[in-house]
């Protein structure tokens, strides 16, 4: 089972996961978006989004891990792929 406080970048639009980030954190003290690959960017996006637009909240951005994952891919070979964690906190 998955912990209820991530949120995993997709292709669906920005603001979708925006949304789903406030949402999260209405109830969560920290929630974490996580990201790989092509998606890295979308992720830097919506925690940007959320504490700079949000500021009067207060929210802020409270850790951020990078690190590289061993994948098979559809070929059958070994690749690295890109991964980052960003943490977001209520202040």
């Amino acid at each position: 089972m998955r912990p209820s406080n991530i949120v995993f970048i997709g292709k669906k639009p920005i603001l979708t996961y925006v949304n789903a980030t406030l949402t999260l954190l209405a109830n969560e003290p920290t929630v974490t978006i996580k990201a790989r690959g092509k998606t890295i960017t979308a992720a830097v996006d919506v925690s940007q989004m959320i504490v700079k637009r949000m500021n009067a909240v207060g929210y802020k951005i409270s850790g951020v891990r990078i690190f590289s994952q061993r994948m098979e891919s559809k070929d059958g070979k070994e690749r690295n792929v890109s991964t980052i964690e960003v943490d977001v906190s209520r202040t």
